[in-house]
């Protein structure tokens, strides 16, 4: 008999959309709601991003949002998908998630990006002085680590909460370069393919190759992030994916907008080079029944063979995503214990 698939944990990464007609009010009532529901499903971590000036997405302080969804559930892994560390100066991102870790002991999560999360005028705004920050991020994990650390103790500078908590520190990339830091601090690696597919396996197999062991990690561990639309049905799940399809060409065109209901057909919708360029974008989605996520993400950890998935379901209904996010659960259960050798004759 076929060896089954590996068994991954799965994760949600939680863009805080902004649906057409609603506020960021509903938004964080809705990601409350969604964290309680996947807890009960057996979800590892949830992490919110950070975005600015976007009206689609309400997810600009991640800390305030960590500390509500923690608040809010009991076992869950809350944390950042992710801190866009340019942005700000290391010690505040110690002292934030120093309380927060302190509030919530060992259900603290902490992602580090590079990009800004905005535009360029939105970076300056938000950046100042330290407009060039993005070179100096390898240098600020570090200076991170140092104030997370009890050998701080006797240093001018300490972020108290914070010090002595060793609060688990992810890298976030979608490029190779993030691979290769990731790989040389020994620390955890979590890959965008939900935006930038092209780049995940060179930059998985650059992080592997390269990988030293830290006091952190002993071995490469792997999250990749892509998007879900799990359904009854294939034809429902492609038509409730018409929400993201929209959401990408929104983004990818410049103009943002909320998160809009699903549609019957894309075609009316397309803009020039709109469709091949949102189909690119999602290349690593999951979208149909539970039979056809399931042949699909098989497919997807032999290739990659990721430790963990985290998904993002912008999904309009708060229900569909929710419904979604309990099939992608079940699916990935399923596959643990049904042999390959049985998936592959579907």
């Amino acid at each position: 008999m076929a060896n089954s698939p590996k068994q991954v944990a799965f994760s949600v990464l939680d863009l805080a959309p902004v649906l057409a007609g609603a506020t960021p009010t509903d938004t964080f009532r809705n990601s409350l709601h969604l964290a309680q529901q996947v807890e009960q499903l057996g979800y590892t971590r949830y992490w919110l991003s950070e975005h600015h000036n976007m009206a689609s997405v309400a997810s600009s302080s991640p800390p305030v949002l960590i500390g509500y969804i923690a608040g809010g559930t009991t076992t869950l892994r809350v944390g950042s998908g992710g801190i866009m560390l340019p942005n700000h100066a290391p010690l505040v991102v110690a002292e934030q998630m120093g309380t927060l870790a302190s509030l919530y002991p060992g259900r603290i999560d902490l992602g580090l990006g590079r990009a800004p999360g905005s535009d360029q005028v939105t970076a300056q705004a938000i950046r100042g002085s330290r407009f060039g920050g993005a070179q100096d991020f390898p240098r600020d994990i570090q200076q991170l680590q140092a104030y997370f650390s009890a050998a701080n103790s006797t240093a001018a500078v300490r972020a108290i909460p914070g010090e002595g908590l060793n609060i688990p520190i992810y890298i976030l990339g979608s490029s190779t370069d993030s691979a290769y830091l990731a790989a040389a601090m020994g620390l955890p690696y979590a890959f965008a393919s939900h935006f930038a597919p092209g780049q995940l396996l060179p930059a998985l197999e650059i992080y592997r190759q390269n990988f030293r062991p830290s006091e952190a990690l002993a071995k490469p561990y792997v999250i990749a992030c892509v998007n879900v639309v799990a359904a009854d049905t294939d034809a429902h799940a492609a038509y409730l994916s018409t929400s993201l399809q929209q959401f990408i060409q929104s983004v990818v065109t410049g103009r943002p907008a909320p998160l809009q209901p699903p549609v019957e057909s894309m075609r009316p919708l397309w803009v020039p080079g709109g469709q091949q360029a949102v189909q690119q974008m999602l290349a690593y989605s999951f979208v149909g029944s539970p039979a056809t996520i399931q042949q699909d993400l098989q497919e997807f950890i032999t290739e990659t063979q990721v430790d963990e998935l985290m998904a993002v379901s912008n999904i309009f209904d708060l229900e569909a995503r929710v419904y979604s996010y309990q099939l992608f659960a079940e699916s990935l259960r399923a596959l643990a214990t049904q042999p390959a050798a049985e998936l592959v004759a579907h």
